[in-house]
């Protein structure tokens, strides 16, 4: 696939198959970004996964770089009140499903009780496919409504291994000052290690890099991090 002159002008001002320090990858990435908006920073890192393994959770990463996030929660008429002083968007239970039936996804994280999960699940086909389905492993189905809230609009983001083991997350944008691009990763890069699954064999984090949204790929010598 054809990627255009600038993206090939890019691939000139660097070693593309060369691994660098975190930082020096970082800086190298943002000098090599070219659009005209502030593209966004995406890191990728290849895991040593099989197929019965996943890696699934979430980070709070040490610098945001979104605009806070609408959260919606489903609850009952009893923790609405705590939801609404945790600072949630929407709140509500089956009114706010059958608005989501309809159609109106206006929202970016959903949360939800574990008492309506039976009727949330309900939506599995709506919301899992945008992957807004409210789930314990990532801290999205509590009663602690409260300090889930608070987790999220610090900047917790979920991560996931896709099905060729390869983690693929936003991590920041290329206006951010290098040294906080550099701690967004170490943030994700530790977690994503602490999800080792206990059967894993091997060396379990084989690469890691990062790109600007329209800018080619840097490799990252992780192993120096370490």
């Amino acid at each position: 696939m054809s990627r255009g002159k600038k993206y090939a002008e890019a691939l000139k001002k660097y070693d593309a198959v060369a691994s660098y320090p975190l930082k020096e990858a970082v800086e190298k990435v943002k000098t090599l970004a070219f659009a005209k908006f502030d593209e966004t920073i995406d890191l990728s890192v290849k895991l040593n996964l099989k197929k019965s393994q996943s890696v699934r959770d979430t980070v709070v990463l040490p610098h945001q770089f979104r605009a806070e996030k609408r959260v919606l929660v489903f609850c009952k008429a009893e923790k609405e009140k705590e939801a609404q002083e945790a600072g949630a968007t929407y709140v509500g239970a089956e009114d706010l499903i059958d608005k989501i039936k309809g159609g109106w996804l206006d929202f970016d994280v959903a949360v939800a009780t574990p008492d309506m999960m039976k009727d949330v699940g309900k939506l599995g086909m709506v919301l899992g496919r945008r992957g807004l389905m409210p789930n314990p492993k990532t801290g999205t189905v509590t009663f602690d409504l409260k300090s889930a809230l608070s987790e999220l609009k610090k900047g917790r983001v979920e991560f996931r291994a896709d099905k060729t083991g390869v983690v693929h997350l936003a991590v920041g944008k290329v206006s951010m000052d290098a040294e906080k691009l550099a701690e967004n990763i170490r943030s994700v890069v530790t977690e994503v290690k602490r999800k080792r699954p206990s059967d894993a064999k091997g060396e379990f984090v084989v690469t890691v890099s990062v790109s600007s949204t329209m800018g080619p790929g840097v490799w990252i010598a992780i192993k120096d991090e370490e």
